[in-house]
């Protein structure tokens, strides 16, 4: 295997902050999904909400092994519609995996060996609870061009 050059290495760390940031995102959407989920689903966002955690933690890890800095949580971030009760939950936690799909599909694009083993198996997970939280699957998980909306973790507020 030939030398990567020092931008295929800038652009791995960049994809590899994009998926911290999109995680730092998940993570508080699914404090929000977790406060409006109906008890029977409660169990399954806790797991969604510990998993991101776990992938958040190493990403930060990934990231300064790279010597790199890892991006800040936001203080709050802004939801892309209101979640006044479960059912938006549930499309809230369908979007927010949509959201790290996206950012897991530029990482194996800009990745490789152990980085893109890492951030396929992130993929896989994000797609398969998508699914899960949505009732039906959608062609290629993780592409943009399929999705309504940007898989950009969500905008912090002010």
């Amino acid at each position: 295997m030939s030398e990567r050059t020092a931008e295929e290495k800038a652009a791995e760390l960049t994809a590899l902050r994009a998926a911290l940031a999109a995680e730092h995102a998940a993570v508080y959407g699914y404090g929000v999904v977790g406060g409006r989920i109906r008890e029977g689903r409660r169990t399954e966002a806790k797991a969604a909400y510990d998993a991101h955690r776990a992938r958040r933690d190493a990403l930060v890890r990934e990231v300064r092994d790279l010597g790199g800095t890892p991006v800040a949580a936001s203080a709050a971030y802004a939801l892309p519609f209101a979640v006044p009760d479960s059912a938006a939950a549930v499309r809230l936690a369908a979007e927010l995996e949509d959201r790290v799909a996206g950012v897991y599909s530029d990482l194996v694009r800009a990745s490789t060996e152990g980085v893109r083993g890492t951030a396929t198996e992130a993929l896989r997970e994000a797609a398969v609870r998508a699914v899960r939280w949505r009732g039906g699957s959608v062609p290629f998980p993780g592409l943009a061009e399929r999705a309504a909306t940007p898989t950009a973790s969500a905008t912090p507020t002010a």
